[in-house]
């Protein structure tokens, strides 16, 4: 091709190039009018006080009311079926439960739905990754808490601690290792006819994350759900900010409700302290999280709350890490990803992993 040829043909596909170009923008303007607009977030929150003994927060941020009552209604069936299936206090016909398997401790294995067998699964990799400083099957030790901590609330001036000799006692019934998982025929059996499992340490938590699972999987991109304090974010706000969150003044008695608000997207905050669930013995304060190695409470801080990208594992964490000498608590939170710690001592000092005040 001579070079006026070749000209000739730089000029035809510019122009074909050019009508292309102009086709599309033709194309794009003709059937913009048709496509569909995405309508505007809007807020909506609903609450429970029906689940886990204890105060449910639910905002999700959708198209329409019709949207919000059709995951509103999944999460409310969600959180009754999580309720029942680690309730340890109650039975449900033809449902195999955290209290079906204590029921039948040392008699044989029970038939449970697959979120009980990973929950479980779950709590023993929590039990190894703390050295045990978190223990699903403290179950024996915590229920004598319980019962002595329920008995001085309700009669204060009768209020006294466990014996020694009876913690002890059940203090030879929490090897996790004697609870045996069969994942594939989806049973779970106590070796040890005296063991029990309590899974308030983690079953909030797990919750929580699942619901967010959930609620994304339905095509919800901006929530925070709450279960107790058990706080999990999907995304950003509706109108693109990040979540806040406030941590709470472990001082009850102080006019500052909140120490800080939380910049959260798609992470979990989880927060243990001695403020929570307590009782008084001759003007001591004694709360409900018990030492796996003492079988007391704990009394290094008032209060620890975990950041990260799990639910499970924050609520795990919380409660480990309250359980832990600080040096031991900040080498922990330093070895996982993407997790930060803040403690909070008894004379109000502050110390923070190097990463927690970036969402402050």
């Amino acid at each position: 091709m001579d070079k006026n040829g070749r000209k000739g043909f730089r000029r035809m596909k510019g122009r074909r190039i050019l009508a292309f170009v102009m086709s599309v923008l033709a194309v794009v303007m003709l059937t913009g009018g048709c496509m569909p607009e995405k309508k505007e977030l809007k807020k909506y929150d609903v609450q429970y006080l029906e689940y886990f003994d204890t105060l449910t927060n639910i905002t999700i941020y959708a198209e329409s009311q019709e949207d919000f009552a059709r995951y509103s209604g999944m999460v409310k069936a969600s959180l009754e079926r999580y309720h029942r299936l680690f309730d340890i206090y109650n039975n449900y016909e033809g449902l195999g439960n955290i209290k079906t398997i204590n029921d039948y401790a040392g008699v044989e294995p029970v038939l449970v739905e697959p979120e009980v067998i990973e929950l479980l699964q779950r709590s023993v990799e929590m039990y190894e990754q703390t050295e045990g400083m978190v223990n699903v099957a403290m179950g024996s030790v915590l229920s004598i808490w319980h019962e002595y901590r329920e008995s001085g609330i309700a009669n204060p001036e009768q209020a006294r601690l466990p014996d020694e000799t009876e913690l002890v006692l059940a203090a030879g019934h929490v090897d996790i290792h004697r609870m045996i998982l069969d994942p594939v025929r989806k049973t779970v059996y106590l070796e040890d006819p005296k063991m029990s499992l309590d899974v308030g340490a983690v079953a909030k938590g797990f919750t929580a994350q699942k619901l967010c699972d959930e609620l994304r999987t339905a095509g919800v991109t901006s929530a925070l759900v709450s279960i107790g304090g058990n706080v999990q974010a999907i995304g950003v706000r509706g109108d693109g900010a990040p979540w806040r969150v406030g941590i709470q003044n472990p001082d009850l008695t102080s006019s500052q409700g909140y120490l800080y608000a939380m910049n959260l997207q798609d992470v979990a905050l989880v927060t243990s302290g001695d403020y929570q669930r307590y009782y008084m013995v001759d003007g001591e304060r004694y709360h409900h999280i018990i030492r796996p190695d003492t079988w007391m409470p704990w009394r290094e801080y008032v209060s620890v709350t975990i950041l990260c990208r799990d639910g499970m594992q924050a609520d795990a964490l919380s409660t480990a890490v309250f359980n832990m000498e600080f040096e031991e608590g900040l080498a922990l939170v330093e070895s996982l990803e993407d997790t930060e710690a803040l403690w909070i001592f008894p004379d109000g000092e502050e110390r923070f992993s190097p990463g927690f005040k970036q969402y402050m």
